[in-house]
């Protein structure tokens, strides 16, 4: 635990100034610029679509730390997505991917599932390869990258070394300097809400799936477009029964096993302050709807986690609780709260891409 015992005892001492100590970061991972700078371009792209209308910035957007700030994401013409768009904040140190956590070897893989997925870019690679070919850009790019001429396989490679540099830098709890308040949330994150025992680490999850008894958002089920894509995810990962289905089975889909119905990843904490709404299907608003809901002791369902009980916060604690969560956000994403620099990300999708002069 982050200095908990101090904390903790100097809480109890009455102290107005808790004991505090800085969370080291993961080391930035070894990444080759050249490529890493290729994927960037890749990133911003709409070529990288079937009918060239997104490119992964479209929904993962720098300024709100790589979400879209929805409730429920964009999907491909004609469809919609049925989930909330997760940050890429340290996306490149987890190991397991999305929501339901069904793709766990490496992001390439996920990368591949997001490109080709028909309700999300839609892009048969064949002709993704055929029109990187075309830009001389590209060319030039994949070489220095030592990829040799544009191909799948290395564009997915560019865009995983991208990924990896999208790292949490400079929030507070990185650099020791969390206000009295934060302090206070901190003790209550560790003790009496007992949050860490699954937001833990320096990235504040555990990567585990858990059943915490998040409403099901209507949403998914009244729009003929998100339902849509719901029903085709569940018919490709074998869920009986899927045109009835009024449920989000989450991880369950991993096993089939029944305890493991409606149980989703633990996320991230790290750069909350950008990624709202919250949940895996974006059903609250804010950070303050985020901590009654757990202050409550989850929602109803009875798969939900024995260890959720009602808190009994009093609202003083739960001010310093959010308090706590503000700080584990780096203060700007026009500072250097990633790897990445200001100017890196002053970066245009590339959507009139057959007017773009090469």
């Amino acid at each position: 635990m982050i200095m908990r015992t101090l904390a903790l005892t100097a809480l109890l001492m009455g102290s107005s100034a808790l004991a505090q100590e800085a969370v080291t970061p993961e080391p930035p991972l070894d990444v080759n610029p050249a490529r890493a700078e290729l994927g960037k371009r890749l990133f911003y792209d709409t070529r990288l679509s079937g009918d060239a209308s997104l490119a992964c910035a479209s929904c993962h957007q720098p300024g709100k730390a790589f979400t879209d700030g929805q409730a429920l994401s964009d999907a491909y013409t004609g469809a919609a997505h049925f989930r909330n768009t997760p940050t890429l904040a340290n996306t490149g140190y987890r190991d397991a991917w999305l929501h339901d956590g069904r793709l766990g070897t490496n992001l390439n893989d996920v990368t591949r599932e997001m490109i080709t997925e028909t309700y999300l870019m839609n892009m048969d690679m064949r002709i993704m390869q055929d029109r990187l070919k075309q830009d001389p850009v590209y060319v030039e790019m994949f070489a220095a990258a030592g990829l040799g001429e544009p191909s799948n396989g290395g564009a997915r490679n560019a865009l995983q070394a991208f990924q990896q540099t999208i790292q949490s830098r400079n929030a507070p709890i990185d650099t020791g300097t969390l206000s009295a308040a934060a302090q206070r949330g901190q003790v209550i994150f560790e003790g009496k809400a007992n949050c860490a025992s699954c937001h833990s680490g320096s990235r504040f999850t555990d990567d585990q799936p858990y059943n915490t008894g998040v409403a099901n958002n209507p949403d998914i089920w009244s729009d003929p477009q998100r339902h849509s894509a719901f029903v085709t995810y569940a018919k490709f990962m074998g869920v009986e029964d899927y045109m009835n289905l009024r449920e989000d089975l989450g991880a369950y889909i991993r096993t089939h096993q029944q305890d493991k119905r409606r149980t989703f990843l633990t996320p991230t904490l790290r750069e909350l302050t950008y990624t709202a709404p919250y949940m895996h299907n974006g059903i609250m608003a804010t950070l303050e709807e985020v901590v009654d809901f757990y202050d409550a002791g989850g929602g109803a369902d009875p798969l939900k986690d024995s260890r959720l009980k009602p808190l009994g916060l009093v609202p003083s604690e739960k001010a310093d609780l959010v308090a706590f969560l503000e700080s584990l956000s780096g203060e700007s994403f026009d500072t250097d709260a990633y790897v990445w620099r200001e100017d890196d990300y002053d970066y245009q999708l590339i959507e009139n891409w057959r007017d773009v002069p090469n």
